[in-house]
């Protein structure tokens, strides 16, 4: 995984054949998100969202809870059926990650599985965090700017926060820099 390389690539070296392999693939995914879920995937609390608040008035962002952005990921083994679906902005079939990161980097939002065809607005507007501001389930925030109060926190297209987490992931895990070679949305998304 680390290297990114296709999992026939080693077998003969492993002394395992390509399904063993592709196998062990997917059981160390869903073991490492089954491991890291409870710290790195989820939502900010009260005391996250505090310290994001300060960080990003610091930066000139009063009320700013994160920066979110969208990225394209090639989709090698797309099914014939859905090529339409999820044939992106450049050549071949695409899925999209949309995620919420801050300046350090560290990622808390992740929605990934959206067809390639669509454009950054338009999954944003199908994102389960928006569905969140529209509740309001967010942590409470309260800020001023201009001389006006408000109530309630805000995504900014800060894309550069977004981009070098996509760009630290890539360089760390080359599997996530090549297409995705997997069929299944469900295995892709972890």
């Amino acid at each position: 995984m680390a290297y990114g390389i296709p999992s026939d690539l080693v077998d003969d070296h492993l002394a395992m054949g390509e399904s063993q392999v592709i196998m062990c693939v997917k059981r160390f995914a869903v073991g490492i998100v089954q491991v890291f879920v409870q710290e790195y995937l989820r939502s900010p609390n009260a005391e996250d969202a505090a310290r994001l608040l300060e960080m990003n008035k610091a930066r000139g962002f009063p009320g700013m809870l994160g920066s979110i952005d969208c990225m394209h990921w090639s989709w090698k083994n797309c099914p014939k059926a859905s090529h339409g679906q999820f044939h992106g902005q450049k050549k071949g079939s695409t899925i999209i990650l949309e995620a919420v990161a801050d300046q350090e980097t560290w990622i808390w939002h992740a929605f990934f599985g959206m067809p390639g065809s669509l454009n950054d607005i338009n999954v944003i507007n199908r994102s389960p965090l928006m569905n969140k501001i529209a509740n309001g389930d967010l942590p409470p925030v309260q800020f001023v700017a201009n001389g006006r109060t408000y109530n309630y926190g805000y995504y900014a297209a800060a894309r550069k926060d977004v981009e070098r987490a996509f760009g630290i992931l890539q360089a760390q895990f080359a599997i996530v820099r090549g297409p995705a070679r997997f069929w299944d949305q469900k295995m892709l998304w972890y």
